[in-house]
């Protein structure tokens, strides 16, 4: 599966509407399969969007480039963090962020969602998280052991500065349960409300290993990789449902 991670500097809301626009058909015309935007994306925090407008925008776009997969992460809806994934013009799931960000006021924004999400694309399984969910590995296991995810798709708004923690935090999901890790993060923030410097995408490979791009946006996921995997987790995992303290 080839895929195209945006590397979205978030402005104002009418621009980032033109730019997710053109960005997405460049994408779907140089093959894309799957095209994802990173969290927050359209507005940030502290921008306001009509979430219809949004969807608008979002049905066109997957209904002009029926063979390609969009994952449009996030917006605020309904007081949710949610994300959107799209094919032929049709909304086919949508995820709200389960694990909010303390430290960033999400609490004040946002109610945590209440359940997890995965969606079937041609012949792939894709879990859906969305940035701090990362740091939390008994949900990308679920996505692996319940509905036999292939790729765990990883919208983000993560700093810069903590890049290291970002990326490690996908190598481990893609190892502990022999996943591929698709990490698409907010590049910037220019607005006089909210200045902003991301961190970077990351892809790492069932193996672990970092899977290389040409041209900091497109990357080929190539599911033989786990033909190399010395132990699979969905294969060893064993169920143990209590825990003795003594």
């Amino acid at each position: 599966m080839r895929i195209h991670l945006s590397r979205f500097v978030c402005m104002d809301v009418a621009s980032n509407l033109a730019r997710m626009e053109a960005e997405a058909a460049r994408a779907a015309a140089d093959g894309a399969d799957l095209v994802v935007f990173p969290e927050g994306f359209l507005h940030g925090y502290r921008r306001t969007l009509d979430p219809a407008q949004a969807r608008a925008r979002f049905r066109a776009i997957s209904g002009d480039h029926p063979r390609t997969g969009f994952v449009f992460g996030s917006m605020t809806e309904d007081r949710r963090n949610r994300l959107t994934f799209w094919e032929g013009g049709v909304q086919r799931a949508s995820y709200d962020k389960v694990h909010l960000f303390r430290p960033n006021g999400e609490f004040e924004l946002w109610e945590p969602g209440d359940r997890y999400v995965a969606v079937r694309f041609r012949d792939w399984t894709l879990g859906l998280m969305n940035c701090n969910d990362l740091r939390f590995p008994e949900q990308a296991r679920a996505l692996r052991l319940q509905a036999r995810c292939d790729a765990l798709v990883v919208p983000a708004w993560w700093p810069w500065r903590r890049d290291h923690v970002w990326s490690a935090l996908l190598q481990a999901r893609a190892i502990e349960n022999g996943v591929f890790a698709v990490g698409c993060c907010v590049s910037a923030s220019e607005h006089p409300l909210e200045s902003f410097a991301g961190a970077g995408n990351h892809v790492f490979d069932p193996l672990g290993d970092p899977v290389r791009t040409v041209d900091d946006h497109a990357y080929v996921l190539d599911r033989k990789v786990r033909d190399a995997l010395l132990v699979d987790p969905l294969e060893m995992f064993v169920d143990i449902g209590r825990t003795e303290i003594f």
